[in-house]
C-alpha cells in the first residue's frame, strides 16, 4: 500500500486534527503585534462577525489569519487544490471564501478596518515584509 493512500477513516482522523484556534501561522501574527508594542488584543472574539483571529476592540481594528489552502489562496501563482473528490474540496473552498467576503464587509459596515494575513506570509523568509505589513495597518498609515 502507498504511503499516501489513505483510507476513509484515516483521512478523517487526518482532518479532525487540523487546528482551527491557535495556529502556527496565528501565533506568528500575534508575537509580531507583541513585537510592535500591540498587546491589548482579543482572540477569536464570538460577538464579531467571522470571530476575527486578532481584534483590537477599542480601535476597531480586525485582522484574519487565512490559511491558505483552506480559503483558496493562490501563493505566488500556485493553486493548491486536492487531486481527489475535487467537486467537495471546490464547493467547501468556494463556500469559506464566499463567508470570508460577507464576514469582512459585516465588520467593515461596523466601521472595522479588516487585514487578512495570508499563511505563506508568515514564513521565516518573508517576517520582516510582515512586520512592515502590521505596522501599516496598525498605525493607519498608507497601504496594507
Amino acid at each position: 500500500m502507498m504511503a499516501d493512500i489513505l483510507t476513509p477513516e484515516e483521512r478523517s482522523e487526518r482532518m479532525r486534527l487540523v487546528k482551527s484556534k491557535d495556529t502556527k501561522p496565528e501565533l506568528v501574527v500575534r508575537k509580531l503585534c507583541r513585537e510592535l508594542g500591540y498587546k491589548g488584543y482579543r482572540v477569536h472574539r464570538r460577538d464579531l462577525p467571522g470571530k476575527p483571529d486578532i481584534a483590537f476592540i477599542g480601535r476597531k481594528l480586525a485582522i484574519f489569519v487565512h490559511g491558505c489552502f483552506w480559503h483558496g489562496h493562490a501563493c505566488h501563482g500556485k493553486v493548491r487544490r486536492p487531486k481527489s473528490n475535487l467537486e467537495y474540496w471546490n464547493a467547501k473552498i468556494e463556500r469559506n471564501r464566499s463567508r470570508d467576503i460577507e464576514n469582512i464587509s459585516a465588520l467593515e459596515r461596523q466601521g472595522w478596518k479588516v487585514l487578512v494575513v495570508w499563511e505563506c506570509e508568515t514564513k521565516p523568509s518573508l517576517r520582516h515584509e510582515l512586520k512592515e505589513k502590521l505596522k501599516r495597518f496598525l498605525t493607519g498609515s498608507g497601504s496594507y
